[in-house]
């Protein structure tokens, strides 16, 4: 199952109860007679408001957007919840310093993509698992026997305050507290409004950022929501739905689980190589990977003539030898932009390729490494603080 989010589907909908997904705490805030929901991780969010969300993609990278997303923390703790992780993830967790975050990806048996995500030590037996889209709580469940741990739902909802501005706006809400010192995948608690709350310099933008994490039943949410605003408001910074982020994401080389990587992909295909750690010892799915092939068969597509979308055939002159995974139009770099996925592993980068539509039309469009720009990540990192300018203007 896909979770689609481009252009066609913010006015795809279906009427559905309301009471099957877990809705936003933030939603008194937040609500819009145009909002159109989506359903991740068995939440709703803000997919789209209507608004000109090529306006919202240039405050997010010249200013600040704040997004209510529907990520899903985990948590993992006990007195094996080390060697438990050390299964269920692809990359040594035992080494991790309290406050650390990683990038962690589950493997099926077979080597497949199960979930990828954000792991947090928390304290020394005690973790959180940000989790993207699908029944990740059920999975771990399902391979806790024989471990001492507790597998639970805080019922965190995440705010992502996202931009350039973004340093500035957390520093103001924090009382100064967090500063540059709060590096790159790196996390703790503060204080914001009066109200002890986990943060992560974090996010799904390629941009710099920052994570907010509440609790159920300890956190004033609605209290949280206008502290935030009112520290964001000198700074320029809006609240936006889903759509902007999903255009950076793209653009920044951020895989979707379930729409650009599941079950049936490994992570070498993926080109995830560099977090699967073959040498820590088993985990699930290891054996699967000994004799895979590592070459990726992920790549990004660009086009000068029309945006990709999610289905799209690739075609090496009449055979047809990947698809769309999903595509957008990239407001930066003035084309459209996608992954595509190849059948098989071979040197595709640098290749002129044609992509079919589903309405049959015939582009010429080029085949590229990942991420579109930024390729050593200066802007996440901090490194490269230009405000890029909007070239339409």
């Amino acid at each position: 199952m896909s979770n689609i989010q481009e252009a066609a589907d913010l006015e795809n909908n279906v009427a559905i109860s309301a009471r099957r997904y877990e809705e936003s705490p933030f939603i008194e805030r937040t609500n819009s007679s145009k909002m159109v929901r989506g359903v991740y991780a068995g939440r709703f969010f803000a997919m789209y408001l209507g608004e000109d969300y090529i306006a919202k993609y240039w405050c997010l990278r010249q200013k600040a957007l704040i997004f209510d997303v529907p990520e899903k923390p985990i948590e993992i703790s006990g007195p094996d919840a080390i060697p438990f992780l050390e299964k269920i993830l692809t990359r040594k967790i035992a080494n991790m310093t309290e406050g650390r975050g990683y990038y962690g990806i589950a493997c099926t048996p077979q080597g497949g993509i199960f979930m990828d995500g954000v792991v947090f030590r928390l304290a020394d037996d005690r973790f959180w698992y940000v989790q993207a889209d699908g029944p990740f709580e059920s999975w771990l469940v399902a391979h806790s026997s024989g471990f001492n741990v507790t597998i639970s739902d805080p019922r965190s909802r995440v705010l992502q305050i996202q931009g350039p501005a973004s340093l500035d706006i957390m520093n103001k809400a924090s009382g100064g507290a967090i500063d540059e010192t709060l590096r790159y995948f790196r996390s703790g608690y503060f204080d914001l409004g009066g109200q002890t709350l986990y943060v992560s310099r974090t996010g799904f933008t390629n941009e710099l950022g920052y994570e907010i994490y509440s609790v159920a039943g300890q956190t004033d949410h609605i209290a949280l929501w206008d502290h935030m605003m009112a520290s964001g408001a000198p700074y320029g910074m809006e609240f936006s739905s889903t759509r902007a982020l999903t255009i950076r994401r793209i653009e920044g080389g951020i895989l979707g689980n379930l729409t650009d990587i599941d079950t049936t992909m490994t992570p070498f295909e993926a080109g995830l190589s560099p977090f699967v750690d073959m040498g820590k010892g088993d985990f699930i799915g290891r054996d699967a990977l000994i004799d895979k092939d590592t070459r990726p068969c992920l790549f990004g597509l660009t086009c000068a003539t029309e945006t990709p979308a999610a289905g799209a055939i690739v075609l090496d002159g009449d055979s047809a030898v990947g698809w769309i995974t999903a595509g957008v139009p990239s407001p930066t770099l003035g084309l459209g932009i996608g992954y595509v996925r190849f059948h098989r592993p071979a040197d595709w980068s640098g290749r002129t390729l044609s992509m079919q539509l589903p309405n049959g039309s015939l582009h010429n469009s080029q085949i590229v490494d990942l991420p579109f720009f930024d390729k050593e990540k200066h802007i996440v990192r901090g490194i490269n603080r230009d405000i890029p300018q909007r070239p339409d203007i």
